[in-house]
């Protein structure tokens, strides 16, 4: 929420207090939050990025923040800027302290995958970005209370999640999403079954793999669950009741031509409130970060933030 500037003068005061004030100006500030480890990290995009606020008024700020150097929102900040993927956006905005202070929040799409702002269809051209988002209203966006964490667009527990698991963060920043790829591949080679619990407010159900959409994209342009909406507060919960080699590749394969919810291994539900346990610990993924191990509870917020 920018501040409008103030200005006063000698015609202002009473007549009887000689006083000359000169004009105050107080422009509005930015703080542009960034990983510098992340994948499409780029030193001259967040500079254009800053000239591009600088001209619409604003002083900027520039901090970073990941999952070692927690986020820390600057004194006096009237805007948030959030230059990263869904995992650094997920880390920002987990600080309590801004989701209550009424700053107006920002999204600018780098990083490995960046799902928000591909629902969004957000420009990426920073001059293009900073102009539509000052002038735009706030879009609604209901995060997932996940344990002592959160997520925002989307999560699995299944043959994806133990590739991120497994994922090597050097080869990611070399090759950035192809990465996943490669751990999926080694994953194939040592394939795993595990047997899952999953109750859905309330209603329990058994299967190998499960998938949870807040958000429309999964992994990039496809979907699992073509409903799902970030401004939505239903969770739309995937199962598959087996979780082989072929049919996952079904799965995906499924997935890629918007058919999910032809196949007869798969069901699909909506809720708020999600369980999921297992006999071992399990890695859970969450926006392309492991987020926690199993057993896990997912809990939809009641109330939106305002990006």
């Amino acid at each position: 929420m920018a501040r409008m500037d103030q200005k006063l003068t000698a015609a202002d005061c009473p007549r009887d207090i000689q006083t000359f004030a000169p004009d105050i100006s107080l422009r509005p500030r930015v703080q542009i939050v960034c990983n510098p480890e992340a994948g499409g990290y780029s030193a001259k995009r967040l500079a254009l990025l800053g000239d591009a606020y600088a001209r619409h008024g604003f002083d900027v700020i520039v901090s970073e923040s990941s999952p070692i150097s927690p986020f820390v929102a600057a004194e006096g900040v009237d805007r948030i800027c959030i230059s990263g993927g869904d995992g650094t956006v997920r880390h920002v905005l987990e600080n309590a302290e801004l989701r209550t202070a009424g700053v107006a929040v920002d999204i600018y799409p780098t990083g490995t995958i960046n799902l928000l702002a591909r629902e969004w269809k957000d420009a990426t051209q920073p001059g293009a970005f900073v102009r539509v988002m000052v002038q735009r209203c706030p879009r609604k966006l209901y995060p997932v209370r996940l344990n002592d964490t959160s997520f925002l667009a989307c999560a699995s527990v299944g043959p994806d999640a133990r590739a991120v698991a497994s994922l090597s963060p050097a080869l990611k920043r070399r090759i950035g999403r192809l990465a996943y790829a490669v751990s999926m591949a080694r994953q194939f080679v040592n394939w795993q079954r595990p047997q899952l619990r999953v109750v859905v407010d309330g209603e329990p159900m058994d299967c190998e793999a499960v998938y949870l959409a807040k958000g429309h994209y999964y992994a990039g342009p496809w979907s699992f669950a073509p409903e799902a909406r970030l401004d939505n507060p239903d969770l739309y919960i995937v199962t598959l009741r087996r979780a082989r080699r072929r049919d996952f590749a079904v799965f995906l394969l499924a997935m890629l031509v918007g058919r999910v919810g032809n196949l007869d291994n798969v069901r699909t539900i909506k809720g708020r409130d999600v369980k999921i346990d297992s006999v071992g610990a399990l890695p859970l993924q969450a926006d392309g970060d492991i987020a926690c191990m199993t057993p896990a509870r997912l809990v939809v917020a009641d109330e939106p933030v305002l990006i």
